[in-house]
């Protein structure tokens, strides 16, 4: 069986106050003539189709052609929700979806009930892990503590438990939203953290023949058999230097794999360059990103007169202007931000608590800082779902 793994569309997404409409347009368009074109017989999108759980009319409208071009080829499509997404509202009308062969999966109760699709050796079952934020799901899957490692072994026991009773030989697919150990994260990417623990070990998916993941934007790969497409589009400087792809699966009659990289339109280049503002303007060696989006990091000791201004004459497509002289970084006049940059929530709030009182927080104190931003992110996530 021949699969088609893509993942993090995030419709109705800009770059940097670019609308990005017309170019996730394009992405269909490329995605739909790789289905035909390579003879796939199953797509599948691990999460976080929108950007946002209430996304803009136009991103729904580009969202509902691609359902209805992709249900046109007769191609079945698997599709989960990410932590962008509002599941109650991705899943809406999923039944009566699915009858043309588009099967939505956002609903963690039916983690261990696959959408079952045969080929010329027998079944292959589609397992969908909609994202399970631990808070909100951790009663549904019975488990004591709220984690990510927790609620998802719990998932992929019910997967493990369903996928025994089936007739031997059947392959499976699973698809997952979630930050895996060993994956390279970007600046794109809304922070997941709880407990003060993102990323969940891969070992957690043994058992399974193919792992289509999705959350992080790099295309990579943890090991044979547990992947992530990535995003089909650069929606940070982070990713300048990304190639964007969707992998193309074979899935072979004893379960083995095969893959190959697709790669993805580009709508234009991201380049990040960084230097004095008359060495940016001057250097013959940066020509080739006179084109491209660029993120300008000015290292001029003061900051000079007009930048993007005549950033802009040489670079017409500078998104984002950065100034940053060279300092050290304990030097008074480092700012804020760059102070910040690198650190949690969490380790912010525990400066803060060290500046004021002269000692860091204890251990039970860490805990309740801790208890307290996982509180308000899933509240966070309870609020974005009832708008």
């Amino acid at each position: 069986m021949r699969v088609l793994h893509t993942s993090d569309w995030h419709l109705g997404r800009a770059f940097h106050r670019v609308n990005l409409l017309g170019a996730q347009a394009e992405f269909i368009g490329h995605l739909v003539a790789t289905v035909r074109e390579r003879e796939v017989d199953a797509v599948v999108v691990s999460g976080d189709v929108y950007d946002r759980a209430v996304p803009p009319l136009p991103a729904i409208e580009l969202f509902d052609t691609a359902l209805h071009r992709l249900a046109d080829l007769g191609v079945p499509t698997v599709m989960i929700s990410g932590n962008h997404d509002s599941a109650r509202r991705l899943g809406v009308g999923a039944g009566l979806i699915g009858r043309a062969g588009i099967h939505l999966r956002t609903e963690p109760s039916a983690a261990g009930t696959p959408v079952v699709l045969p080929d010329a050796h027998g079944d292959v079952a589609f397992y969908g892990l909609p994202y399970l934020e631990p808070a909100l799901v951790k009663d549904e899957f019975g488990v004591d503590k709220a984690g990510h490692e927790a609620v998802l072994g719990a998932a992929m026991d019910r997967v493990r438990a369903d996928l025994a009773t089936r007739a031997r030989g059947t392959r499976s697919v699973v698809l997952a939203h979630a930050f895996v150990t060993g994956g390279q994260a970007s600046d794109s990417e809304r922070d997941i953290t709880v407990g003060g623990v993102a990323a969940v070990p891969a070992g957690v998916f043994d058992g399974v023949d193919y792992v289509a993941l999705g959350h992080l934007h790099g295309c990579q790969t943890l090991t044979e058999r547990v992947r992530y497409s990535g995003s089909p589009l650069a929606y940070s400087f982070s990713e300048a230097g990304h190639r964007k792809s969707m992998w193309l699966i074979d899935l072979d009659a004893d379960g083995s794999v095969t893959a190959e990289r697709v790669d993805c339109p580009v709508p234009r280049p991201l380049a990040r360059i960084s230097g004095a503002l008359d060495d940016l303007l001057a250097d013959p060696e940066l020509t080739r990103h006179e084109d491209a989006w660029i993120e300008a990091t000015l290292t001029d000791p003061v900051r000079p007169a007009d930048p993007m201004a005549r950033l802009t004459e040489r670079f017409p497509h500078t998104l984002s202007l950065v100034f940053a002289p060279e300092r050290a970084p304990d030097d008074p006049q480092v700012s804020y931000a760059r102070r910040l940059a690198g650190r949690s929530d969490q380790q912010i709030a525990q400066d803060f608590v060290a500046h004021v009182r002269g000692a860091g927080p204890d251990e039970h104190e860490e805990t309740v800082l801790r208890e307290a931003f996982d509180a308000v992110r899933a509240d966070d996530a309870v609020r974005e779902v009832a708008r």
